[in-house]
């Protein structure tokens, strides 16, 4: 049964349900904030945003893990509707075509509730982007940078053109990587906003001024973390997470066969190769091995950024939960090789690198407000 790839029909509907699920956090914020000043209503329409968009990044793997992306063939509806309610006969079409197939009533919700939650953050930083221009043409002095906010609203829309892609193009593997590590972008802008919107007075009378080699580590450690989360997604978005089923050895031996060429070929659908043919075993576990030892590498360096950020007062807090998160990213991490990727254990490891992100950018903005404080 074919389906148009793009049915832009129900995007208006689509539209409608997001700004309704953003109205709720906006008129909390609103509700509870109404005797607070204008930049105070606004940081805390920037937090909530943050913590919507972790639960979207959440939310977002539980979809790809339980192979849920291709719910929906379409896009943005599901089979030209608005919600699956109105698709319930094509799903079924569907999935009585193929009882195995990636189209089922409850992957469909799934898929459609992603998409959802997608709709509400973009409308909530939509939000944020008008109220911080018309609060810096009222008062540019005093206003929050608007231009953070529009850097902001820029990346939400190219993740929901990744996000479209993901759909249309089958779940190409660099396209799904990408809009994962797209995610950890826009957690990194939002974060980084909350993070200057804290008083520099507090950094001052806690610190005194960091040494420039705090800013240049906590960026390298950035850095890092960036391509381990990379591999991380090209393991997940490859499912090559089962080729190893032991640790620290895998297949038996410490160093088993692996195919490095096809590994690293990274425009190619799934399963395949750029050519074609079959995507080998050796090639799974090279991409397995491959993060498994920048796994070890980012462990081992970040857990020294923990130790340096300790020394300073300012950064005491962030070291404590760079050191929880590291632990967790091990648990998690061994959890989904010993125990056949159980799905609680792959969506925690997910969100546990997102949050190491967010932890090194507020360290990072921390660091520099504390050196101009200071």
């Amino acid at each position: 049964m074919e389906t148009s790839l793009y049915d832009l029909s129900p995007l208006l509907r689509v539209l409608v349900i997001g700004a309704l699920i953003a109205s709720v956090p906006a008129l909390w914020v609103y509700l509870r904030h109404r005797g607070g000043s204008g930049p105070s209503r606004y940081q805390a329409l920037v937090a909530v945003t943050l913590f919507l968009t972790f639960d979207l990044v959440l939310f977002g793997a539980f979809t790809r893990l339980t192979d849920s992306g291709l719910g929906c063939p379409d896009w943005p509806g599901c089979y030209g509707n608005a919600s699956p309610l109105g698709a319930k006969h094509d799903i079924a079409m569907a999935q009585s075509l193929l009882p195995e197939g990636p189209v089922t009533h409850g992957k469909a919700w799934i898929e459609m509730v992603h998409r959802y939650m997608a709709t509400g953050v973009g409308a909530l930083i939509t939000l944020m982007t008008v109220w911080a221009w018309r609060s810096y043409k009222r008062s540019p002095s005093t206003s929050v940078n608007p231009w953070w906010p529009t850097v902001t609203l820029v990346w939400v829309c190219v993740q929901g053109a990744f996000g479209a892609l993901t759909v249309t193009m089958k779940l190409f593997p660099a396209i799904v990587s990408l809009h994962l590590l797209g995610g950890y972008t826009l957690l990194a802008l939002l974060v980084a906003q909350v993070a200057m919107g804290q008083p520099k007075s507090v950094l001052s009378s806690r610190s005194r001024k960091l040494p420039r080699s705090y800013v240049i580590w906590t960026v390298a450690g950035l850095a890092l973390l960036v391509l381990q989360a990379a591999s991380g997604a090209w393991v997940s978005t490859n499912y090559a997470v089962l080729a190893c089923t032991e640790f620290p050895g895998c297949q038996g031996t410490m160093w088993p066969p692996m195919d490095w060429a096809a590994a690293l070929e990274f425009w190619r659908p799934l399963g395949l190769t750029a050519s074609g043919e079959s995507l080998s075993f050796q090639a799974l576990t090279a991409i397995h091995m491959g993060h498994r030892m920048m796994a070890m590498l980012t462990f081992a360096l970040l857990g020294a950024l923990a130790w340096y950020w300790y020394r300073q007062p300012v950064l005491k807090r962030p070291a404590l939960w760079l050191c929880a998160l590291l632990l967790l990213q091990l648990a998690t991490g061994l959890s989904n090789v010993v125990l056949g990727w159980p799905l609680l254990a792959a969506v925690m490891h997910t969100g546990g690198a997102g949050a190491l992100v967010m932890v090194l950018v507020w360290a990072w903005v921390r660091s520099r407000n504390a050196d101009a404080a200071g």
